[in-house]
């Protein structure tokens, strides 16, 4: 075996190469008439602190369906004055900062190199041919001459990206990206173009779905674990859109919009999604601002209402247990069960996780198992995080 592990490292690394590669023109025509696209990463945006003029950002993000014609989504959502990227590229990470030889092509706008988005607004690539697997280290390299302000991005990305001074957008070694970041900037979605008959859930929610507490740089979150399951089983739905943003809220704004204000931008914008699996609620519950589970409830209604109104349906996920969480109560605890009570038996919803159930301790129920517990006593562990997306009933995904 050892002898033959160089041939399989050059077929890997030539099997990587041919994504993002041209198709055949008759064959990407033909097979147009019967595809559409699909989210296959996506990161919920907030500021990120401020732009910085004549910086590059290599990004590095997971894609979970398959599929040809990459288009990107670039965010200026959050700031104040225009933004320009004059040169944007797409390939496929070989390790850290180095891109597999030959896989980086230049993303173009509307036909030209370079965009400037207005503030608040957002800009989607041209669609790239060529052909992107699922499970990819996609590695998206962006340069602006002129950023400046408050920066849109996703602030914790569980994920090492990379940071240069000038533009080495085109280049495909790590030589020039030295600077490392745990945020993704600007880039808010990837989509491809897969069969008419495939789509996505977009996991909507807080630090829980952001990933807090599993281990950064491997894909651990559960919104991952969801994906990898989902490549495997015989469903239609293949892509995972994370929307969580740690320390959301279902009613307030604070960290990130609240969920009703950015359900449309984080969750009804994106491409071939079927469904929405709704788990927030736990910082609502036990910031102790006054917030009922009458609150809650009529905010998982609307929340529910509107998707309905766009096509989609709702998975909701029970409140997860906090106790040993400094903000914990009895009193906080009341309305985390009042609001368990009405998402495991309300109409509101087309399917439940109970989430609360796989991961609370079945002695003190008001606590996580410490054997899922990530220390902190609220948010899971990986062990935590892979027995959450484990407990998704994968039919309940595939709704029409």
């Amino acid at each position: 075996m050892t002898a033959r592990r160089p041939r399989l490292r050059r077929l890997f690394a030539a099997l990587l190469a041919a994504a993002l590669l041209p198709t055949a023109p008759a064959a990407a025509a033909h097979a147009a008439d019967t595809r559409h696209d699909v989210v296959t990463w996506a990161a919920s945006a907030d500021r990120v602190g401020e732009g910085v003029a004549d910086r590059g950002y290599r990004l590095v993000v997971r894609t979970s369906v398959g599929g040809s014609d990459l288009r990107i989504r670039l965010t200026n959502a959050f700031g104040d004055r225009p933004v320009t990227f004059d040169s944007v590229y797409a390939g496929v990470r070989q390790q850290g900062a180095a891109l597999v030889r030959g896989s980086n092509r230049r993303l173009s706008f509307g036909g030209a190199d370079s965009v400037t988005i207005p503030a608040g607004g957002a800009a989607l690539s041209d669609a790239l041919p060529g052909r992107l697997p699922a499970a990819t280290d996609l590695v998206v390299s962006l340069h602006s001459p002129d950023a400046a302000g408050p920066a849109s991005g996703h602030g914790m990305a569980m994920q090492t990206s990379y940071l240069t001074q000038g533009d080495h957008t085109a280049e495909e070694s790590a030589e020039h990206w030295s600077g490392t970041t745990g945020s993704w900037f600007y880039l808010d979605a990837v989509s491809v173009r897969a069969t008419a008959s495939t789509g996505a859930v977009v996991a909507f929610g807080d630090s829980l779905t952001d990933g807090w507490q599993s281990t950064s740089d491997v894909n651990r979150r559960w919104p991952d674990y969801l994906a990898r399951r989902l490549q495997r089983a015989d469903t239609a739905v293949k892509g995972v859109a994370n929307a969580g943003i740690s320390g959301n809220k279902v009613l307030a704004d604070g960290a990130g919009p609240s969920a009703l204000n950015r359900l449309q931008r984080d969750v009804l914008s994106h491409p071939g999604v079927r469904t929405v699996f709704l788990f927030e609620g736990v910082n609502d519950i036990k910031a102790h601002t006054g917030v009922t589970a009458q609150d809650m409830i009529a905010g998982y209604r609307e929340i529910a209402r509107r998707a309905h109104a766009a096509g989609l349906c709702v998975v909701g996920a029970t409140v997860a247990p906090f106790e040993g969480w400094p903000e914990w109560d009895p009193a906080a605890e009341s309305v985390r069960q009042d609001v368990n009570a009405f998402i495991r038996t309300s109409d509101a919803f087309d399917a439940v996780a109970d989430f609360d159930r796989i991961l609370r301790s079945p002695y003190t129920p008001q606590r996580l198992l410490p054997f899922f517990d990530g220390g902190d006593h609220v948010h899971p562990n990986d062990k935590g995080m892979q027995a959450m997306a484990d407990a998704v009933d994968l039919t309940t995904l595939d709704c029409t």
